[in-house]
């Protein structure tokens, strides 16, 4: 995977959350696909040792690491500082990295994890990196978002984001945050038209992996829903698609899943809802400086 870039350079694609599961697998993927691959992590060490495995199985050396955790707003714009220092053209930006708690907690600002890592991160990240993006012709950002959107029952509670009123329920939490997700990019895409820059969203379906394990609910759902699942390599096929396919030039502001574009629900595709989350996200991440 090679483009014009610098007569010729390698493309550069971040990945969130590439230290295990699907993130992993992409940065696998691409990295062997000739892209100079960035692996954002949040745990260096067990950051080191994917970057390791990314180089051992994909044969290329251009696999990086920097620290990244989506939980902190100084993270963030920290990762993002160096990332611009560092990459004169960020090609691709994978949203990849996703957290789902099974007890209500908040990140560094304040804001409950699942909706702050899952939306409020990456919003700020992908904000952080536009100019850059916009500067880097044909450039895409990818979010991962989920079929589990279609159980967010009721849509976004725009009076209640933070999930603090009445009993906390992880599975809402990570549905509304998949909403988020495919509302962001229908937004961004919007806001990204006549620049170059697309944006879509993902679905990688249910993948056997540790993810959302954590406390009793989040190991018996997925042990009994394990023999439905897929493997992680295969449920990074559609975020590599996405990210790398030249058949996408161009495509913007749609949902996929297997490989070809699918259909959210019709909360998911209210432009108005999707302008709200918008504007909405800017005043929360303004209110913490």
């Amino acid at each position: 995977m090679t483009d014009d870039n610098d007569g010729g350079a390698p493309k550069t694609i971040v990945i969130t959350g590439a230290s295990s599961g699907i993130g992993l697998e992409s940065a696998v993927g691409l990295a062997r696909g000739g892209a100079r691959v960035v692996m954002a992590c949040r745990n260096p060490t067990k950051g080191a040792a994917a970057r390791d495995d990314v180089i051992a199985r994909s044969g290329s050396d251009r696999v990086e690491l920097m620290a990244l955790d989506l939980a902190s707003f100084a993270s963030i714009r920290g990762f993002a500082k160096e990332a611009l220092d560092r990459f004169d053209h960020i090609d691709v930006l994978l949203n990849n990295a996703g957290a789902v708690s099974m007890q209500r907690v908040e990140t560094t600002d304040g804001f409950e994890q699942t909706f702050g890592v899952n939306h409020l991160g990456h919003f700020l990240l992908t904000s952080l990196l536009r100019d850059r993006l916009v500067a880097t012709p044909g450039a895409r950002v990818v979010t991962v978002a989920s079929d589990a959107h279609r159980f967010c029952v009721g849509g976004l509670r725009f009076d209640d984001l933070q999930a603090t009123k009445g009993r906390y329920h992880p599975f809402g939490a990570y549905s509304r945050s998949k909403l988020a997700n495919i509302l962001f990019t229908r937004e961004l895409a919007r806001r990204l038209d006549g620049t170059g820059v697309t944006a879509n969203c993902v679905h990688p379906g249910f993948v056997a992996s540790n993810f959302g394990r954590q406390g009793a609910v989040g190991v018996i759902a997925m042990t009994l829903g394990r023999p439905f699942a897929i493997d992680s390599e295969k449920g990074a096929r559609t975020s590599i698609f996405v990210a790398s396919d030249s058949s996408l030039d161009g495509i913007t502001g749609h949902y996929w899943y297997k490989c070809a574009m699918s259909e959210p629900t019709a909360r998911a595709q209210d432009d108005a809802t999707a302008a709200r989350l918008w504007d909405v996200s800017e005043e929360l991440i303004a209110s913490k400086g």
